[in-house]
């Protein structure tokens, strides 16, 4: 897990560019540390940025409920940070992280659980979990 000192947050911070999208937001991808597969994509302002960095558990923000979220504070399937990589344009993140349960709130480990092929939408993955159990 890693963690950062204030100082060493405020610097990714001011060098990070969250003028792009609407609402002061940059894009974060979620990957398997060890297995590279991509598990999700979320968005994350300043304060969700700063709280994944200071806790080591990755923080976004729910552009549906307009409020910070820890991955998992309801379903207990944590992400917990391993590397921060940056891209190119200083406005996007990758966490590259070990993922505790299942990181799609569909109950699949990865939310691309879906393959379009040869015309259709095909299910590639195991549901981990029935979602009406765990959110009601």
């Amino acid at each position: 897990m890693i963690k950062y000192t204030d100082q060493q947050i405020e610097t990714l911070i001011e060098k990070l560019d969250f003028s792009k999208l609407e609402g002061g937001l940059i894009p974060i991808i979620a990957q398997d540390n060890i297995s590279g597969e991509v598990l999700m994509l979320a968005f994350a302002n300043k304060e969700a940025v700063k709280k994944s960095l200071q806790t080591g558990y990755a923080h976004y923000y729910s552009r549906s409920r307009n409020t910070l979220w820890k991955k998992g504070e309801t379903s207990g399937h944590i992400q917990i940070i391993e590397k921060v990589l940056i891209d190119c344009d200083m406005d996007c993140l990758l966490f590259k992280i070990k993922q505790e349960g299942a990181a799609c709130h569909e109950g699949y480990y990865s939310c691309f659980y879906r393959e379009f092929k040869e015309g259709e939408l095909v299910e590639i993955s195991t549901q981990l979990f029935d979602p009406k159990k765990v959110y009601g």
